[in-house]
């Protein structure tokens, strides 16, 4: 089947969009191929339609669990057979999905990427009908990228066990990001595919400013439609919902740290246009197909370029106007500067929460090589007297180094063992007719059952007993206080798998150079996102795509800088632009003029308000106390 038939066929699109084709061309010919296109290009089409194309199944490594579900849900209501492997699954259901994948006719085998060097995934791998080997989020694999992850570079091993195709796929990847990768990823021949970052309906604006609560509600007033506003913290992400909330705003708040349901419920309530604004960390929008985003805010200066444009990239994927805010003042340079400090911990910390953390779990020199261990951040902080903050970027460094890997807010899935013998399980006096139902279901559904607990999946097997999950929760305690099951209800923890035996003082190799090298590197990020906020005397979009390597590229003529220029950037022009305004409206008041300003589409000068109250003390605005007062 053609590339343009499948894409009719299964996503109802009569043509493809920009690059998407030329990349779909490539991987079809077999070639290996590096995709660079702006969030909300289409990325994941570029693999899905040639992996349709070709016999076998696709292996998508990707580090982004509730993407993997996403895509998964997606490609199965397309009626394609998709299948998920990640952190928190036990080995049984690891082991039925690797058979399912090899023997099932399944097309498409998502993989994180710490799965990929385990010896059960290898012990499968040679009776996976491969077609493609497909890298999403590329930039994982560069220690030059803003998101590096040491299990990527698992990949590249992977081809030396398998001659199909690569096709790897980023949004954000500078020149030197991109050389990586197709190093790292050993590509056969060179070729990368690079769409143009421009985005002529995406607004960027810049505005410093004291009280980012007034601006980001008078924004969310002042522009219609869904938005998104990105904060660091989880508790100043629940503050601004219940803030924008006390002023009318329809919002609600998303984090990592609440549970899966909870997260599904809001992420679909806020598609649907239930909710209208999400306040999130950067743990919200990652593969969310909603297209008519107006706006996105940033209450703070983020990490550097590269999250910032694929965040800011969220809004108008539609083609309509669209909004790409940035709010800051100086107290976000100061603490952009504390949190390189605090990224970096000493080397000599590091390697001493290394040994902290054996000794958190009892565990002796030269043992602890494969253990998953769960951890709590808290109790373990608490019990050292550390702060928490240097503990989890001394983690992270220790798995950047390979000597382990840590995967924050995994979910471990329920499990339920049957431990009545089946030839006597319906002669037991059940007190609930529900829980006979529920005790078929499990037997019907899950093999094993009746010899140890097997991790259960609490929708399915909900949809199946014709009740909710909370119900389904309450009949599993309560069979398990009959004593017909063993119960283990799920749980969200952190997970730290250990690569080796414990090593003693001084033999723990942390490779200082790239140390430096990656502390240089987030230096420079940190630094090119302070000057995109603070420079104002070059068009925002263009600054961006230099960033990423497209030196060629006009003015945007909607970012605060273009406009300001066409304004004139004189006092004069502002001064013409605030008169204007309060003398062509009907009785304006104070809070009005606010909310005006706050629209990125109305073109008032960043300093609308100063100049406002300069008129009214030069005596060239004459305003009632009433019109001040509202």
């Amino acid at each position: 089947m053609e590339a343009l038939e499948i894409l009719k066929r299964h996503w109802g699109y009569e043509a493809f969009r920009p690059m998407q084709e030329e990349i779909i061309s490539a991987a079809a010919d077999g070639r290996d191929v590096l995709a660079i296109l702006p969030t909300g290009g289409g990325k994941s089409v570029c693999f899905q339609v040639p992996a349709l194309m070709r016999d076998g199944i696709a292996l998508v490594v990707t580090p982004l669990i509730a993407l993997m579900r996403d895509q998964v849900q997606n490609l199965e209501e397309r009626g394609i057979r998709a299948l998920a492997i990640h952190a928190g699954m036990e080995r049984r259901e690891v082991e039925r999905l690797l058979n399912n994948a090899a023997y099932g006719g399944f097309k498409f085998l998502y993989v994180s990427p710490e799965r990929l060097g385990t010896a059960l995934f290898r012990s499968w791998l040679p009776l996976l009908p491969l077609n493609y080997i497909v890298v999403d989020e590329a930039h994982c694999i560069s220690q030059w990228g803003y998101d590096f992850r040491p299990d990527y570079l698992q990949i590249g091993a992977l081809r030396g066990l398998t001659d199909v195709p690569v096709i790897a796929l980023t949004a954000t990847a500078t020149p030197q990001v991109a050389e990586d990768i197709m190093d790292k990823l050993a590509f056969r021949g060179r070729l990368l595919l690079r769409s143009g970052f421009e985005r002529p309906n995406l607004s960027y604006i810049v505005r410093r400013c004291e009280d980012k609560n007034g601006q980001l509600a008078d924004i969310c007033q002042g522009v219609e439609g869904s938005g998104i506003v990105y904060m660091r913290h989880r508790r100043r992400c629940e503050e601004m919902a219940a803030y924008l909330e006390s002023r009318g705003i329809s919002a609600s708040f998303y984090h990592a740290g609440l549970d899966s349901a909870l997260r599904t419920q809001r992420q679909e309530a806020w598609r649907r246009g239930e909710i209208r604004v999400m306040v999130s960390t950067n743990a919200f929008g990652m593969g969310i197909d909603k297209a008519d985003v107006r706006f996105v805010v940033h209450a703070g200066l983020p990490e550097g370029p590269e999250s910032y444009f694929q965040e800011a990239g969220r809004a108008g994927r539609d083609g309509l106007s669209a909004y790409a805010v940035l709010l800051w003042n100086d107290s976000d340079l100061r603490r952009l500067r504390q949190l390189h400090t605090v990224s970096f911990p000493p080397l000599e910390n590091i390697a001493d929460i290394y040994q902290k953390l054996h000794i958190f779990y009892g565990i002796p020199y030269e043992t602890g090589a494969g253990r998953q261990l769960r951890f709590d951040l808290e109790a373990f902080a608490a019990r050292f007297r550390l702060e928490r903050a240097p503990v989890h970027y001394a983690l992270r460094y220790l798995e950047r180094t390979e000597h382990l890997s840590f995967s924050e807010d995994v979910e471990i899935s329920t499990q339920v063992g049957i431990l009545a013998a089946r030839e006597v399980l319906y002669d037991i006096d059940l007190p609930d007719p529900r829980m006979v139902t529920l005790l078929e279901v499990l037997m019907r559904r899950y093999s094993g059952i009746f010899s140890h607990p097997v991790p259960i999946r609490e929708e399915e097997v909900a949809a199946a007993c014709g009740c909710g999950v909370p119900a389904l929760r309450q009949l599993l305690y309560r069979l398990s206080l009959e004593h017909v099951i063993r119960y283990i209800p799920g749980e969200r923890c952190s997970v730290i798998y250990l690569h080796h035996n414990r090593l003693t003082p001084g033999n723990i190799d942390l490779r200082p150079e790239q140390y430096r090298f990656l502390a240089d590197n987030a230096r420079q990020r940190a630094d090119a996102i302070a000057d995109y906020a603070s420079e104002t005397d070059e068009c925002r979009s263009r600054r961006l795509l230099r960033y990423f390597g497209q030196e060629e590229s006009a003015d945007c003529g909607s970012c605060d800088v273009c406009r300001a220029r066409r304004s004139g950037g004189a006092p004069q022009a502002s001064d013409a632009a605030v008169l204007r305004w309060w003398n062509e409206t009907p009785a304006p008041t104070l809070s009005a003029f606010r909310a005006h300003c706050a629209d990125p589409a109305s073109g008032m000068p960043v300093d609308a308000m100063e100049r406002l109250r300069a008129l009214i003390d030069a005596g060239r605005l004459s305003i009632s106390p009433g019109a001040l007062e509202k």
